[in-house]
């Protein structure tokens, strides 16, 4: 891998930071708001419907699942809710917006040893003010050339990164925990991609098929990289 890789970009909710247990978290919060209208698995089904029906709106990140609450609140209540309900699950939404940033097991060390040695980029999805937020609170964006927030991470989202890094898809590596976002698009025009599993993946992320493609790695944790990167 090494000798055809010249840039590498990593995904960063939960490859370079943890995010998505923070979601679960608020979602059981969110339910606990609305027991006494529906059971709280029902409750969850259809806040998921609702996020899903709004990224074409809203896209990907905090602020969209904030809207997607208050929209659901009123829609389980038929607006028969006392608006403190609403208030409350904005809150829940900027106590997401304050969590502190906690770097992943070796994602420091990792960015350290690759600093240098390839051109080294983020290319994650969601709210733009947001992401830029981590990313400052994280303490990495010294090692990073390019940052990428993307609204979606599509074959042409990645393409047109390409294009402006002036990158081939046979020197790009791509890193991150979702075979969905991560991994497929990058195979499909022709980098590479390692998948890097998380414990928690939101569901939309999910594929129901095995993946077998030449330019396609399994690791377990970063630090695994970079015996395939390093001499």
């Amino acid at each position: 891998m090494k000798n055809q890789i010249t840039v590498i970009a990593f995904d960063a909710d939960d490859t370079l930071w943890v995010n998505e247990p923070y979601f679960r978290e608020t979602e059981e919060q969110f339910a606990g708001l609305l027991e006494d209208f529906m059971p709280r698995h029902n409750i969850l089904a259809e806040l998921y419907k609702t996020e899903i029906a709004n990224l074409p709106l809203y896209g990907y990140g905090i602020k969209g699942f904030v809207l997607s609450m208050i929209e659901t609140v009123l829609r389980i209540t038929a607006g028969k809710i006392d608006p403190v309900v609403i208030s409350r699950a904005i809150a829940l939404g900027q106590e997401m917006l304050n969590k502190p940033v906690e770097l992943l097991d070796g994602v420091e060390e990792v960015l350290k040893a690759l600093h240098g040695k390839y051109k080294l980029v983020v290319a994650t999805k969601g709210d733009l003010l947001d992401q830029q937020r981590k990313l400052t609170k994280s303490g990495l964006d010294h090692y990073f050339h390019h940052i990428e927030i993307m609204s979606d991470k599509q074959e042409s989202d990645y393409q047109k990164l390409l294009k402006h890094l002036d990158c081939k898809p046979e020197a790009f590596l791509m890193l991150g925990n979702s075979l969905k976002s991560d991994v497929l698009p990058v195979l499909n025009i022709g980098g590479h991609a390692v998948h890097i599993p998380f414990h928690t993946t939101w569901v939309h992320e999910h594929i129901d098929h095995t993946i077998e493609h030449i330019n396609f790695y399994q690791m377990e944790s970063l630090s695994d990289v970079l015996p395939k990167l390093i001499e």
